[in-house]
């Protein structure tokens, strides 16, 4: 990985270890950016750490997620938020300015700087340059405080690109190709770094969708050149000083390399319930669509929806179709008012929704029974939109478009408008909605609505734990089943005791009931359990519950990183064979003694069988494992 950039960015922000094949490393983080999903918990940790201000660069806190305001919860969170923002010295952009991702890569993303967020599509900056990293809302409260953000050195993988996209052929069916070839883990502690000939004909924004969806390959981060185009982004937004050239050196070493012409990619789609089950538009044609949503971090910019204006100008949503469109940014909306767009998605028959997640995070417009929704985000986990038997498709933003006007799943190459897009010269700047830092932060008060409760302490982790395995299930368990989004349950995130009434709620609706009779247990997985969202809450509810080890075939990178800073521990079989020989409802007890040698043996009391598992932890993380956490961990490393 020698001369590649995300290995300068690394080596410039290098606090501890050495960047070397699967080392432990600590960086420097320039910049955080937190969600008001997660940003709530993140900054009740925040304030048990007794830091008089945040020490990084810049840090912003965010309102996209929980913006719809059935009760006082929300808006409660809200309150809090702004004024731990006041409090603490951070930027806070109030609900309405728009997408956390959209809004960062426009007015605060630096290229060569790091920023760690604590939201898994946080790596979408890397289109601008950035080092951009989801962790979970913990591992950015301690950034904020100044510490080092530890991770394992990835693997650099090279993602070389020719050629150009075909005309109605998107950034969004290039990502989907990429995980066509990587599927939901291939990039698990890898870097995708892309190059190539055909870069220099992806705008920031396209560059963006890509980072943005390289998530869902499970990637550490995704990362472009910054070059002449990132300059003319960032002179449109009026922040040129903001820029450096920023490229790997000819001699660059990568891990891997792989080869995509983009002039043979096509439009494709990822259907039911993965990202990585991706076919082809073309095989899915004619198919009857009830719903289609145009947004999310992943498709909502300029580009982006003037595309989908332009394919909406002078027709008419099917009848059977509902079409909406969730702007990135007010900035965006500003330039479709300016350019008379807006009335060409006004006058389809298309609804406008606020500048947030919306229907991405299940708040609102969940599908009709048994109903086929296609989408221009970047997941569609089971029951993610709010309606359990919906068949959720992820596709590009024409696509959508065209479909929407036909009423069935339709090749956008099929539609015979030509039209050209225009991009400003200058982007129209309008900040009034981000709240700068306080000069004086002493006389803040901190306000708490009744649904934020106190964060829970957990013990020490014990020598040895026995226990019963309250749940067995198998491959890329998503966090989305552990702790499931939506309108209902997203109102809770500060509210542990009441959230971990819905643990695996998805999978097993009894399961809150049975972990409480049994005092706790173990969970038993398949591969690459946690993938998804960076949802720290997928670790502290079932912790609060008693969940002592999940024993897996492996681990999504932050999920594994969250259950480590709650005291859960997370281990894998050293045969995977193994997995086969443990039955929910097996009672197991692990012996730990040798587990700072990653060697542990867990005895099935039922048969008395010896099973052998390891892990991959540092000396840190078992640090903080016995201790019960990351938190006591800080206080004691302060101390």
């Amino acid at each position: 990985m020698k001369g590649t950039i995300a290995e300068k960015i690394l080596s410039t922000h290098l606090i501890h270890g050495k960047i070397e094949k699967k080392q432990n490393i600590g960086i420097k983080i320039d910049q955080t950016l937190t969600q008001d999903a997660t940003g709530t918990m993140a900054y009740l940790q925040f304030e048990q750490m007794g830091i008089p201000k945040v020490r990084t660069d810049l840090s912003v806190s965010y309102v996209d997620h929980n913006t719809l305001q059935t009760d006082f919860r929300n808006a409660d969170d809200h309150r809090y938020l702004q004024s731990v923002a006041a409090k603490y010295g951070l930027y806070f952009s109030k609900p309405g300015n728009g997408i956390c991702h959209q809004l960062h890569l426009e007015r605060f993303s630096v290229p060569g700087k790091t920023l760690l967020g604590s939201d898994s599509h946080t790596p979408t900056c890397g289109g601008i340059g950035m080092l951009a990293i989801g962790a979970g809302g913990l591992d950015v409260a301690v950034a904020m405080a100044g510490e080092p953000f530890f991770l394992t050195v990835p693997e650099i993988v090279n993602i070389n690109l020719t050629g150009e996209l075909p005309p109605f052929v998107s950034a969004k069916d290039l990502i989907l190709e990429v995980l066509n070839r990587l599927n939901v883990k291939g990039g698990i502690n890898k870097i995708l770094e892309y190059s190539g000939s055909g870069v220099k004909t992806l705008s920031v924004p396209e560059r963006a969708t890509i980072t943005n969806m390289g998530t869902e390959t499970g990637a550490t981060s995704s990362i472009f050149p910054s070059d002449e185009i990132t300059l003319d982004f960032l002179t449109r937004q009026n922040r040129e000083k903001d820029w450096r050239a920023l490229k790997p050196n000819e001699d660059a070493v990568y891990d891997e390399i792989l080869e995509i012409n983009m002039t043979d990619i096509e439009p494709l789609a990822a259907t039911p319930h993965s990202p990585g089950n991706i076919k082809r538009i073309a095989d899915l044609e004619r198919m009857e669509i009830n719903q289609v949503c145009i947004g999310s971090c992943t498709n909502s910019s300029l580009r982006d929806l003037k595309t989908v204006a332009q394919i909406l100008k002078g027709n008419v949503v099917h009848k059977d179709v509902s079409l909406t469109i969730s702007p990135g940014s007010r900035q965006v909306v500003n330039h479709l008012i300016e350019s008379d767009e807006v009335s060409y998605i006004i006058e389809s028959g298309a609804r406008i929704l606020e500048n947030a997640c919306g229907p991405c995070i299940g708040m609102g417009q969940a599908p009709g029974t048994n109903a086929i929704s296609l989408r221009t985000f970047n997941r569609n986990f089971l029951g993610r939109s709010g309606t359990k038997d919906a068949q959720i498709y992820l596709v590009s933003p024409e696509t959508a478009a065209v479909s929407a006007i036909e009423g069935k799943i339709t090749d956008p190459r099929n539609f015979k408008t030509n039209f050209k897009i225009e991009i400003p010269g200058r982007f129209l700047i309008n900040d009034s909605l981000i709240i700068p830092p306080l000069k004086n932060l002493e006389n803040v008060d901190i306000y708490r609505g009744p649904n934020i409760k106190p964060l829970p302490s957990f013990p020490p982790l014990e020598e040895r734990l026995k226990a019963k395995v309250l749940l067995k299930v198998g491959d890329n368990i998503t966090t989305d089943h552990i702790i499931p989004a939506g309108a209902k349950i997203l109102p809770l995130r500060s509210n542990i005791p009441a959230l971990s009434n819905y643990v695996f709620s998805v999978i097993d609706e009894n399961f809150y009931e049975r972990a409480l009779d049994s005092n706790g247990g173990f969970v038993v997985g398949g591969e690459n359990y946690g993938q998804g969202s960076s949802r720290e809450h997928a670790a502290i509810a079932p912790k609060y519950l008693g969940i002592k080890a999940i024993i897996a075939k492996s681990f999504a990178r932050i999920h594994k990183d969250n259950l480590v800073n709650f005291g859960i521990l997370p281990l894998v079989f050293q045969n995977n064979s193994d997995y086969d020989q443990i039955r929910q409802e097996d009672r197991l007890e692990l012996v730990l003694r040798n587990i700072d040698n990653a060697q542990i043996t867990a005895i099935n009391l039922k048969n008395h069988k010896k099973i052998l598992l390891t892990h991959n932890l540092s000396m840190r993380d078992l640090s903080i494992l016995k201790i019960g956490g990351k938190l006591p961990y800080i206080r004691q490393k302060n101390a």
